[in-house]
Protein backbone atom coordinates (compact mmCIF):
# COMPACT_ATOMS: atom_id res chain seq x y z
CA UNK A 1 0.00 0.00 0.00
CA UNK A 2 2.80 2.41 0.84
CA UNK A 3 4.42 1.69 -2.52
CA UNK A 4 1.17 2.41 -4.36
CA UNK A 5 0.68 5.72 -2.54
CA UNK A 6 4.29 6.66 -3.25
CA UNK A 7 3.90 5.95 -6.97
CA UNK A 8 0.61 7.85 -7.06
CA UNK A 9 2.11 10.90 -5.35
CA UNK A 10 5.14 10.91 -7.64
CA UNK A 11 2.99 10.67 -10.78
CA UNK A 12 0.76 13.49 -9.55
CA UNK A 13 3.67 15.78 -8.75
CA UNK A 14 5.32 15.03 -12.10
CA UNK A 15 2.12 15.95 -13.94
CA UNK A 16 0.98 18.95 -11.88
CA UNK A 17 3.27 21.77 -13.14
CA UNK A 18 2.79 20.76 -16.78
CA UNK A 19 -0.96 20.54 -16.31
CA UNK A 20 -0.97 24.06 -14.84
CA UNK A 21 1.05 25.25 -17.87
CA UNK A 22 -1.36 23.53 -20.24
CA UNK A 23 -4.39 25.05 -18.52
CA UNK A 24 -2.82 28.50 -18.83
CA UNK A 25 -2.38 27.96 -22.57
CA UNK A 26 -5.92 26.59 -22.88
CA UNK A 27 -7.29 29.65 -21.10
CA UNK A 28 -5.50 32.02 -23.46
CA UNK A 29 -6.80 30.09 -26.47
CA UNK A 30 -10.32 30.15 -25.04
CA UNK A 31 -10.08 33.92 -24.63
CA UNK A 32 -8.57 34.82 -27.98
CA UNK A 33 -9.58 32.21 -30.60
CA UNK A 34 -12.77 33.48 -32.34
CA UNK A 35 -15.09 30.45 -32.54
CA UNK A 36 -17.61 32.26 -34.74
CA UNK A 37 -15.06 32.64 -37.55
CA UNK A 38 -14.03 29.00 -37.76
CA UNK A 39 -16.93 28.02 -40.02
CA UNK A 40 -15.89 30.59 -42.61
CA UNK A 41 -12.24 29.53 -42.43
CA UNK A 42 -13.10 25.88 -43.02
CA UNK A 43 -15.34 26.23 -46.05
CA UNK A 44 -14.49 24.72 -49.41
CA UNK A 45 -13.38 21.29 -50.53
CA UNK A 46 -10.00 19.64 -50.94
CA UNK A 47 -6.69 19.28 -49.17
CA UNK A 48 -6.14 22.79 -47.83
CA UNK A 49 -9.40 23.09 -45.81
CA UNK A 50 -8.69 19.64 -44.38
CA UNK A 51 -5.17 20.57 -43.31
CA UNK A 52 -6.39 23.92 -42.01
CA UNK A 53 -9.10 22.24 -39.92
CA UNK A 54 -6.52 19.94 -38.28
CA UNK A 55 -4.14 22.83 -37.55
CA UNK A 56 -6.94 24.97 -36.12
CA UNK A 57 -8.47 22.17 -34.09
CA UNK A 58 -5.30 20.78 -32.54
CA UNK A 59 -4.66 23.60 -30.03
CA UNK A 60 -8.32 24.15 -29.07
CA UNK A 61 -9.23 23.10 -25.50
CA UNK A 62 -12.04 20.73 -26.49
CA UNK A 63 -12.44 17.11 -25.39
CA UNK A 64 -14.18 14.31 -27.28
CA UNK A 65 -17.60 15.34 -25.92
CA UNK A 66 -17.12 19.10 -26.24
CA UNK A 67 -15.90 18.85 -29.82
CA UNK A 68 -19.16 17.27 -31.04
CA UNK A 69 -21.40 20.36 -30.96
CA UNK A 70 -18.50 22.49 -32.19
CA UNK A 71 -17.87 20.20 -35.18
CA UNK A 72 -21.54 19.91 -36.12
CA UNK A 73 -21.89 23.65 -35.77
CA UNK A 74 -18.97 24.11 -38.16
CA UNK A 75 -20.53 21.65 -40.60
CA UNK A 76 -23.82 23.53 -40.61
CA UNK A 77 -21.95 26.83 -40.90
CA UNK A 78 -20.47 25.70 -44.21
CA UNK A 79 -17.41 23.59 -43.41
CA UNK A 80 -16.86 20.71 -45.83
CA UNK A 81 -17.23 17.11 -44.75
CA UNK A 82 -13.50 16.42 -44.91
CA UNK A 83 -12.71 19.55 -42.91
CA UNK A 84 -15.34 18.63 -40.31
CA UNK A 85 -13.94 15.13 -39.86
CA UNK A 86 -10.39 16.48 -39.68
CA UNK A 87 -11.42 18.99 -37.00
CA UNK A 88 -13.38 16.30 -35.16
CA UNK A 89 -10.29 14.10 -34.86
CA UNK A 90 -7.43 16.56 -34.32
CA UNK A 91 -9.19 18.58 -31.63
CA UNK A 92 -9.70 15.92 -28.93
CA UNK A 93 -6.50 13.99 -29.76
CA UNK A 94 -4.22 16.79 -28.64
CA UNK A 95 -4.14 20.21 -27.01
CA UNK A 96 -1.89 22.43 -24.92
CA UNK A 97 -2.75 20.65 -21.67
CA UNK A 98 -2.18 17.17 -23.07
CA UNK A 99 1.11 18.18 -24.74
CA UNK A 100 2.39 19.65 -21.49
CA UNK A 101 1.45 16.62 -19.40
CA UNK A 102 2.82 14.33 -22.13
CA UNK A 103 6.25 15.89 -21.68
CA UNK A 104 6.04 15.27 -17.93
CA UNK A 105 4.77 11.68 -18.01
CA UNK A 106 5.80 10.31 -21.42
CA UNK A 107 9.04 12.14 -22.17
CA UNK A 108 10.05 14.58 -24.92
CA UNK A 109 9.94 12.04 -27.76
CA UNK A 110 6.25 11.22 -27.38
CA UNK A 111 5.45 14.81 -26.41
CA UNK A 112 6.56 15.82 -29.92
CA UNK A 113 5.29 12.73 -31.75
CA UNK A 114 1.80 12.88 -30.26
CA UNK A 115 0.54 16.21 -31.68
CA UNK A 116 2.23 15.55 -35.03
CA UNK A 117 0.56 12.14 -35.24
CA UNK A 118 -2.79 13.67 -34.25
CA UNK A 119 -2.63 16.18 -37.10
CA UNK A 120 -1.51 13.53 -39.61
CA UNK A 121 -4.29 11.13 -38.60
CA UNK A 122 -6.88 13.91 -38.86
CA UNK A 123 -5.72 15.00 -42.31
CA UNK A 124 -5.58 11.40 -43.54
CA UNK A 125 -9.13 10.70 -42.38
CA UNK A 126 -10.44 13.89 -43.91
CA UNK A 127 -8.84 13.11 -47.25
CA UNK A 128 -10.11 9.53 -47.07
CA UNK A 129 -13.65 10.90 -46.89
CA UNK A 130 -13.06 12.59 -50.26
CA UNK A 131 -13.16 9.16 -51.88
CA UNK A 132 -16.80 8.56 -50.90
CA UNK A 133 -19.95 10.16 -52.21
CA UNK A 134 -21.67 12.96 -50.30
CA UNK A 135 -24.27 11.66 -47.90
CA UNK A 136 -27.74 13.13 -48.17
CA UNK A 137 -28.43 12.41 -44.52
CA UNK A 138 -29.74 15.35 -42.53
CA UNK A 139 -29.67 17.88 -45.42
CA UNK A 140 -33.12 19.01 -44.29
CA UNK A 141 -31.94 19.08 -40.69
CA UNK A 142 -29.04 21.34 -41.60
CA UNK A 143 -31.42 23.97 -42.96
CA UNK A 144 -34.18 23.61 -40.37
CA UNK A 145 -32.35 23.02 -37.10
CA UNK A 146 -30.16 25.62 -35.44
CA UNK A 147 -26.52 24.77 -35.09
CA UNK A 148 -25.65 23.56 -31.59
CA UNK A 149 -23.88 25.99 -29.36
CA UNK A 150 -20.13 25.58 -29.48
CA UNK A 151 -19.09 24.09 -26.17
CA UNK A 152 -15.64 24.10 -24.69
CA UNK A 153 -14.74 21.09 -22.57
CA UNK A 154 -18.39 20.30 -22.03
CA UNK A 155 -19.52 23.78 -20.98
CA UNK A 156 -21.63 25.78 -23.39
CA UNK A 157 -20.38 29.23 -24.21
CA UNK A 158 -23.92 30.57 -24.01
CA UNK A 159 -24.05 29.62 -20.32
CA UNK A 160 -21.04 31.77 -19.50
CA UNK A 161 -20.46 35.52 -19.47
CA UNK A 162 -19.68 36.78 -22.96
CA UNK A 163 -16.36 38.48 -23.61
CA UNK A 164 -17.57 40.78 -26.39
CA UNK A 165 -16.73 44.37 -25.60
CA UNK A 166 -14.31 43.48 -22.81
CA UNK A 167 -10.80 44.84 -22.66
CA UNK A 168 -7.75 42.61 -23.22
CA UNK A 169 -7.15 42.06 -19.49
CA UNK A 170 -10.77 41.17 -18.70
CA UNK A 171 -10.94 38.93 -21.76
CA UNK A 172 -7.78 37.10 -20.73
CA UNK A 173 -8.96 36.70 -17.14
CA UNK A 174 -12.26 35.29 -18.40
CA UNK A 175 -10.41 32.66 -20.43
CA UNK A 176 -8.18 31.73 -17.50
CA UNK A 177 -11.17 31.42 -15.15
CA UNK A 178 -12.77 29.13 -17.70
CA UNK A 179 -9.65 26.97 -17.93
CA UNK A 180 -9.10 26.65 -14.18
CA UNK A 181 -12.75 25.94 -13.48
CA UNK A 182 -14.71 24.36 -16.34
CA UNK A 183 -11.81 22.64 -18.10
CA UNK A 184 -10.24 21.52 -14.83
CA UNK A 185 -13.59 20.11 -13.66
CA UNK A 186 -13.92 18.08 -16.86
CA UNK A 187 -10.40 16.70 -16.41
CA UNK A 188 -10.46 15.92 -12.70
CA UNK A 189 -12.43 12.66 -12.65
CA UNK A 190 -10.78 10.97 -15.62
CA UNK A 191 -7.34 12.30 -14.80
CA UNK A 192 -7.70 10.89 -11.29
CA UNK A 193 -8.73 7.51 -12.68
CA UNK A 194 -5.81 7.58 -15.09
CA UNK A 195 -3.32 8.40 -12.32
CA UNK A 196 -4.73 5.63 -10.11
CA UNK A 197 -4.43 3.09 -12.93
CA UNK A 198 -0.90 4.23 -13.77
CA UNK A 199 0.16 3.96 -10.12
CA UNK A 200 -1.44 0.52 -9.89
CA UNK A 201 0.46 -0.69 -12.96
CA UNK A 202 3.72 0.75 -11.65
CA UNK A 203 3.13 -1.05 -8.34
CA UNK A 204 1.96 -4.46 -9.55
CA UNK A 205 3.68 -4.92 -12.91
CA UNK A 206 7.49 -5.17 -12.98
CA UNK A 207 9.20 -2.82 -15.47
CA UNK A 208 9.34 -4.25 -19.00
CA UNK A 209 7.16 -7.23 -17.99
CA UNK A 210 5.06 -6.87 -21.15
CA UNK A 211 7.90 -5.90 -23.48
CA UNK A 212 7.91 -9.23 -25.34
CA UNK A 213 4.42 -8.80 -26.80
CA UNK A 214 3.89 -5.07 -26.38
CA UNK A 215 5.22 -3.96 -29.77
CA UNK A 216 3.59 -6.29 -32.28
CA UNK A 217 0.61 -5.74 -34.56
CA UNK A 218 -1.59 -7.83 -32.25
CA UNK A 219 -0.91 -5.49 -29.33
CA UNK A 220 -1.66 -2.46 -31.50
CA UNK A 221 -4.96 -3.97 -32.67
CA UNK A 222 -5.86 -4.64 -29.04
CA UNK A 223 -5.15 -1.01 -28.14
CA UNK A 224 -7.32 0.07 -31.07
CA UNK A 225 -10.22 -2.14 -29.94
CA UNK A 226 -9.94 -0.81 -26.41
CA UNK A 227 -9.56 2.83 -27.42
CA UNK A 228 -12.31 3.23 -30.05
CA UNK A 229 -15.40 2.74 -27.80
CA UNK A 230 -13.76 4.23 -24.70
CA UNK A 231 -14.52 7.73 -23.45
CA UNK A 232 -11.26 9.31 -22.30
CA UNK A 233 -9.85 12.75 -23.02
CA UNK A 234 -6.31 13.37 -24.27
CA UNK A 235 -5.02 14.62 -20.92
CA UNK A 236 -6.61 11.86 -18.85
CA UNK A 237 -5.29 9.17 -21.21
CA UNK A 238 -1.70 10.31 -20.61
CA UNK A 239 -1.11 8.75 -17.16
CA UNK A 240 -2.64 5.50 -18.44
CA UNK A 241 -0.16 5.61 -21.30
CA UNK A 242 2.67 6.25 -18.83
CA UNK A 243 1.70 3.13 -16.91
CA UNK A 244 1.69 1.10 -20.12
CA UNK A 245 5.16 2.38 -21.00
CA UNK A 246 6.45 1.43 -17.55
CA UNK A 247 5.02 -2.07 -18.05
CA UNK A 248 7.01 -2.51 -21.25
CA UNK A 249 4.49 -1.59 -23.94
CA UNK A 250 6.26 0.00 -26.92
CA UNK A 251 5.80 3.73 -27.62
CA UNK A 252 4.13 3.00 -30.97
CA UNK A 253 1.57 0.71 -29.33
CA UNK A 254 0.89 3.33 -26.68
CA UNK A 255 0.46 5.94 -29.43
CA UNK A 256 -2.35 3.86 -30.96
CA UNK A 257 -4.24 4.17 -27.68
CA UNK A 258 -3.44 7.89 -27.38
CA UNK A 259 -4.88 8.53 -30.85
CA UNK A 260 -7.91 6.21 -30.87
CA UNK A 261 -9.00 6.73 -27.25
CA UNK A 262 -9.59 10.50 -27.24
CA UNK A 263 -10.77 10.71 -30.85
CA UNK A 264 -13.60 8.20 -30.66
CA UNK A 265 -16.33 6.90 -28.39
CA UNK A 266 -19.80 5.48 -28.83
CA UNK A 267 -21.51 8.87 -28.51
CA UNK A 268 -19.28 10.44 -31.18
CA UNK A 269 -19.91 7.57 -33.59
CA UNK A 270 -23.69 7.84 -33.15
CA UNK A 271 -23.74 11.61 -33.69
CA UNK A 272 -21.59 11.40 -36.84
CA UNK A 273 -23.87 8.70 -38.24
CA UNK A 274 -26.96 10.83 -37.64
CA UNK A 275 -25.53 14.07 -38.97
CA UNK A 276 -23.26 12.93 -41.80
CA UNK A 277 -24.44 9.44 -42.76
CA UNK A 278 -23.10 5.91 -42.50
CA UNK A 279 -20.49 6.29 -45.24
CA UNK A 280 -18.90 9.26 -43.47
CA UNK A 281 -18.98 7.32 -40.21
CA UNK A 282 -17.21 4.36 -41.81
CA UNK A 283 -14.61 6.68 -43.34
CA UNK A 284 -14.13 8.28 -39.91
CA UNK A 285 -13.55 4.93 -38.19
CA UNK A 286 -11.44 3.50 -41.01
CA UNK A 287 -9.26 6.61 -41.15
CA UNK A 288 -8.59 6.56 -37.40
CA UNK A 289 -7.85 2.83 -37.43
CA UNK A 290 -5.52 2.89 -40.43
CA UNK A 291 -3.71 6.06 -39.40
CA UNK A 292 -3.29 4.96 -35.77
CA UNK A 293 -1.85 1.58 -36.71
CA UNK A 294 0.43 3.00 -39.41
CA UNK A 295 1.72 5.79 -37.18
CA UNK A 296 2.19 3.37 -34.29
CA UNK A 297 4.30 1.07 -36.45
CA UNK A 298 6.26 4.04 -37.77
CA UNK A 299 6.98 5.38 -34.28
CA UNK A 300 8.28 2.00 -33.12
CA UNK A 301 10.58 1.81 -36.15
CA UNK A 302 11.75 5.37 -35.52
CA UNK A 303 12.40 4.73 -31.82
CA UNK A 304 14.42 1.62 -32.69
CA UNK A 305 16.38 3.36 -35.44
CA UNK A 306 17.25 6.30 -33.19
CA UNK A 307 17.81 4.00 -30.17
CA UNK A 308 15.52 6.09 -28.00
CA UNK A 309 15.30 4.92 -24.38
CA UNK A 310 11.74 5.80 -23.42
CA UNK A 311 12.11 4.83 -19.76
CA UNK A 312 15.20 7.02 -19.44
CA UNK A 313 13.27 9.93 -20.97
CA UNK A 314 10.51 9.47 -18.40
CA UNK A 315 13.02 10.01 -15.62
CA UNK A 316 14.73 12.93 -17.35
CA UNK A 317 11.48 14.82 -17.94
CA UNK A 318 10.39 14.34 -14.35
CA UNK A 319 13.69 15.72 -13.03
CA UNK A 320 13.46 18.84 -15.22
CA UNK A 321 11.02 20.56 -12.83
CA UNK A 322 12.22 21.76 -9.40
CA UNK A 323 10.60 19.86 -6.55
CA UNK A 324 9.23 23.00 -4.93
CA UNK A 325 7.47 23.98 -8.16
CA UNK A 326 5.94 20.51 -8.52
CA UNK A 327 4.64 20.62 -4.94
CA UNK A 328 3.29 24.16 -5.36
CA UNK A 329 1.54 23.22 -8.61
CA UNK A 330 0.07 20.12 -7.02
CA UNK A 331 -1.30 22.13 -4.08
CA UNK A 332 -2.74 24.75 -6.45
CA UNK A 333 -4.55 22.14 -8.56
CA UNK A 334 -5.90 20.37 -5.47
CA UNK A 335 -7.15 23.71 -4.13
CA UNK A 336 -8.81 24.67 -7.42
CA UNK A 337 -10.42 21.23 -7.77
CA UNK A 338 -12.46 21.93 -4.61
CA UNK A 339 -15.24 24.18 -5.87
CA UNK A 340 -16.07 26.09 -2.65
CA UNK A 341 -12.39 27.00 -2.18
CA UNK A 342 -11.99 27.84 -5.86
CA UNK A 343 -14.96 30.18 -5.75
CA UNK A 344 -13.24 32.29 -3.12
CA UNK A 345 -10.09 32.59 -5.25
CA UNK A 346 -11.57 33.00 -8.74
CA UNK A 347 -14.77 34.79 -7.82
Amino acid sequence: MNTFVSHLLELYLEAAPWLVLGLLAAGLIEAWVPDERLGRWLGGRGIWPTVKAALLGAPLPLCSCGVLPAAIGLRRAGASREATLSFLIATPETGPDSIAISYALLGPFLAVVRPVAAILSAVFTGLLSLTIRDSQVSRARETTEPAPTCCSKGSCASDEPQTHGQGPIDKTLHGLRHAFSTILDDLTLWLSIGLLLAALVATLVPPLAMAEWGSGLGAKLLMLLVGVPMYVCATASTPIAAGLLLAGISPGTVLVFLLAGPATNIATIMVIRREMGMTSTLAYLAGIAIASLALGIGVDLLADAWRIDILAQLGDSADSVPRWLAVLSGLLLAFLAIRPLRGKLLG
